[in-house]
């Protein structure tokens, strides 16, 4: 059984109400960490930390190509614990090895990056239309972040983050979910080997109601960036606006993924699978609607379904594991109660729709691979968010119907086309209300490409060169070269 303390100031240390939480192994359905349950005490005195490092000390005395080399250093230091920290995500929410060691070989190039941007924001002087005046802008960080993060893909969402952040010069205090706190604090060990200065990172484990809630209302929080629902990031956007907050939001999808009948249909059914199973559906960007044209979608639907029938369920640390358990215990409820609802509404159920009771399966929460058929875009099952193994199938005619069923939900943070004709392919991905569009493909991130959601699926942007203004503020400077300031009353 091992032990995870809050990270403050530099230092590992109990929660104030030395309380603990159980943390929870998917696959053996067992406790194997216990996590620190931190309080508002925690909130308060991490964010004084964050914000001493932002306004004195060694942090705000650092060049920007300072800044650069610590966090390039800090992805090296990723790189060589990259297998650890990928073991530790896998038992913390069940993920396959082979996704997280992906994930976690990728993560050090976010810090490259972001590193080499540091000393790379600039900002402009002004041609003005008065004489004697210069006036040019700088680009200034915004003061201490509040990132709270998800269960699904914890480092990599804490990458997306804080790598943009700190090379703006914000500090951090760091909010992992309480079902998968382990690889966070096991991540910040690697800081202070870094050289970073006590208090820029900082990591408050604990409940919603304990620390979300009163991290997102601190004061001295100036910017808030979360990942997670869309209940929950409107309730956090709606306490960000009584001060004013500065939010990004990376929130709910029910992404189309639309195959057309001149598509390389062998691709396609690939990328339908990748889309929805290969994450056991734990995706915001899952491809959890499949629109089939009419013409293909019974040829289609059989090739499908006979390639998910064949995936390997188990052990997520076996190299040889397809899909893995649910993270938690209320998500596979919440995921059975969904297929109910689908079965209820009149979906036809083509394979699985119950819990997977198989003997390498363990004593997991591991759900079948599901897919539903005759699915109307109106059905429950196809307007909201399962972060399941749950498949919805629907038919369409032709590009316009294609494009209303589509763009016909809440949510808009992910889409996919596949097709061979070109000029569809830009037609479809100029008119789909959709922060990202994949032709062809499915799932493709980089930390060069922003990301972020239309509609109830958030605000803001991450990655690429967008992201590090999400956490800078533009300052005009006007300097008087000559000019006479004349009459008080009426100079402007």
């Amino acid at each position: 059984m091992q032990r995870y303390q809050l990270f403050i100031d530099g230092q590992f240390r109990d929660a104030a109400g030395g309380n603990w939480f159980d943390s929870w192994n998917p696959f053996t359905g067992e406790v194997w960490a216990q996590v620190a349950a931190g309080t508002a005490e925690d909130v308060e005195r991490a964010v004084q930390a964050a914000h001493r490092a932002f306004t004195s000390g060694p942090w705000p005395a650092l060049s920007h190509s300072q800044r650069g080399a610590l966090l390039r250093r800090l992805g090296e230091l990723i790189a060589r614990d990259a297998e650890k920290l990928a073991e530790t995500e896998v038992r913390d929410n069940g993920k396959l090895i082979a996704e997280m060691r992906g994930q976690l070989n990728y993560i050090p190039q976010w810090f490259h990056y972001f590193g080499g941007l540091a000393d790379k924001v600039q900002g402009a002087v002004i041609p003005l239309d008065k004489q004697d005046y210069f006036n040019f802008t700088r680009h200034e960080p915004v003061g201490v972040v509040a990132a709270i993060t998800p269960w699904n893909s914890p480092l990599l969402l804490t990458a997306w983050k804080i790598a943009p952040a700190l090379a703006a010069g914000c500090t951090v205090v760091l909010k992992p979910s309480e079902f998968t706190s382990a690889s966070t604090l096991e991540f910040v060990k690697l800081f202070e080997e870094a050289g970073f200065p006590p208090g820029v990172v900082n990591v408050v484990t604990g409940f919603g109601k304990d620390v979300g809630t009163p991290l997102v209302e601190h004061p001295l929080v100036r910017k808030i960036s979360f990942t997670g629902s869309d209940a929950t990031g409107r309730a956090i956007n709606q306490a960000a606006a009584g001060h004013f907050k500065r939010v990004s939001l990376e929130l709910g999808g029910k992404s189309p993924n639309i195959v057309f009948a001149d598509a390389n249909l062998e691709d396609a059914v690939n990328g339908a699978v990748s889309g929805i199973f290969a994450a056991t559906g734990q995706t915001c960007i899952a491809g959890s609607r499949l629109l089939l044209q009419d013409s293909i979608h019974d040829a289609f639907l059989d090739k499908l379904t006979a390639l998910a029938r064949t995936a390997r369920m188990g052990n997520p640390l076996e190299a040889g594991t397809q899909v893995g358990p649910v993270t938690t215990r209320q998500q596979y409820d919440k995921v059975l109660g969904y297929i109910d609802v689908a079965k209820q509404d009149g979906a036809r159920l083509v394979m699985g729709g119950a819990p997977a009771e198989r003997p390498e399966c363990g004593r997991g929460w591991f759900i079948e691979p599901t897919i539903f058929a005759d699915v109307n875009n109106k059905m429950r099952i196809a307007q909201e968010e399962v972060f399941g193994p749950v498949l919805s199938v629907i038919r369409f005619k032709d590009e316009d119907e294609a494009v209303a069923i589509a763009n016909d939900s809440a949510y808009g943070l992910g889409a996919g086309v596949w097709t061979g004709d070109i000029g569809r392919a830009f037609r479809m991905s100029a008119r789909i209300q959709s922060g990202t569009v994949w032709v062809n493909t499915y799932r493709a991130v980089s930390y060069m490409s922003p990301f972020g959601g239309y509609k109830d699926s958030g605000l803001g942007r991450e990655n690429g060169m967008d992201a590090i203004h999400e956490y800078l503020q533009v300052k005009s400077v006007w300097i008087n070269t000559g000019a006479k300031t004349g009459n008080p009353f009426t100079m402007r």
